[in-house]
């Protein structure tokens, strides 16, 4: 048998071995000079799930853990993966009574690593994307965590763009318009093969579109995927790359399709509160209309608008799968990938036509 046989201490396991996305000496150095809290030599390991920028966990000589985001491998939509706007957005967002990340540096220079990234404090906690994810949330803290899904998205669209520093985000008017226009193009530019209902919601929903009532910070992917949680509380709120300014109701429109009461068809995939234990979709929405004062009368446009957005961006990772962009980490099943897509466009079509 070759080799000493000795296993290397914890921090220097997966010191030699290539990570994809991260070149280990030149982060190493980055991460050395500019992030205080950093002591090398680091451990970076990715972490599995999530289709669009990459995330890795990274433990330092001292036991300590960070996470790395920078964007996926090889080519991407140009719109897409803008890691430094996402830095410039939880940099804001931190202390405002939004749960984020803490921010701790970021590096602009792709000679470093190929692409931009930046770094930030890693989080534990459970992410309860769906219902198997979630199961081990006991009883109780279920509806804690249902009532405080709600209360974070309330207190983020309360949020003065101007008073965090995100007042030149982008506009905030027209926010439908500008999505239905960013998500046609990404759609066009994606797709894998016709779908007519995708065409047909989008004509419908371009003939409908709502007078926005207000304008606010959206998220743009809020749901349970992208919530950190423990014991009931969202620890915090993370991949803010689709985040804009722009009318709130679309960040409640995408909640609500993830939020699928027990006994409720499936949308895409499953959700963590078909488990029971949480607050009905009716009751979550009453609750956002109460701490917000916005009539959520028109929140069917919004579900539908979200749906057939989701179906866009789906397609986009169903390509960069199919062409080898995004590595299969996490076992993806491509035909079911591209299912979901037709799932969502007919959910959407058929919302739309029977008039919901």
């Amino acid at each position: 048998m070759s080799g000493t046989g000795r296993r290397p201490p914890p921090h220097e396991e997966g010191l030699s071995g290539a990570v994809p996305g991260i070149d280990r000496d030149r982060v190493t150095a980055w991460m050395a000079r500019n992030v205080e809290s950093a002591v090398p030599p680091f451990r970076f390991e990715r972490i599995p799930g999530g289709n669009s920028n990459l995330t890795y966990r990274v433990r330092g000589r001292d036991g300590a853990e960070l996470a790395l985001r920078r964007p996926p491998l090889g080519h991407a939509l140009a719109t897409a993966h803008d890691v430094a706007r996402e830095f410039r957005i939880i940099s804001a967002l931190g202390g405002t009574g939004v749960p984020v990340p803490p921010a701790l540096g970021l590096c602009s220079d792709p000679a470093v690593n190929g692409a931009p990234f930046y770094v930030m404090g890693f989080v534990a906690g459970l992410v309860p994307h769906d219902r198997a994810a979630g199961s081990s949330i006991p009883p109780a803290g279920r509806r804690l965590l249902g009532e405080d899904a709600v209360s974070v998205l309330a207190v983020l669209h309360s949020l003065d763009p101007d008073r965090i520093g995100l007042g030149d985000l982008g506009r905030r008017e027209g926010y439908v318009q500008r999505q239905l226009r960013t998500w046609s193009r990404q759609w066009e530019a994606s797709k894998q093969r016709d779908l007519p209902a995708m065409d047909r919601v989008r004509a419908l929903l371009e003939d409908r579109i709502p007078v926005q009532q207000r304008a606010g910070v959206v998220h743009g992917d809020y749901r349970f995927g992208n919530l950190i949680v423990k014991d009931g509380k969202i620890e915090a709120v993370v991949d803010w790359e689709l985040c804009a300014l722009g009318d709130p109701l679309a960040d409640l429109g995408y909640l609500a399709n993830d939020w699928i009461d027990p006994g409720r068809p499936e949308l895409w995939r499953s959700s963590v509160v078909q488990d029971g234990g949480f607050p009905p979709s009716d009751e979550m929405v009453a609750r956002y209309a109460d701490l917000t004062g916005t009539d959520v009368s028109g929140l069917p446009y919004y579900r539908a608008m979200q749906a057939w957005r989701l179906a866009a961006i789906l397609e986009g990772v169903y390509a960069r799968y199919r062409h080898g962009v995004m590595d299969n980490i996490s076992g993806v099943d491509l035909p079911s990938l591209a299912g979901s897509v037709e799932q969502l466009a007919g959910f959407a079509l058929e919302s739309l036509e029977g008039g919901a």
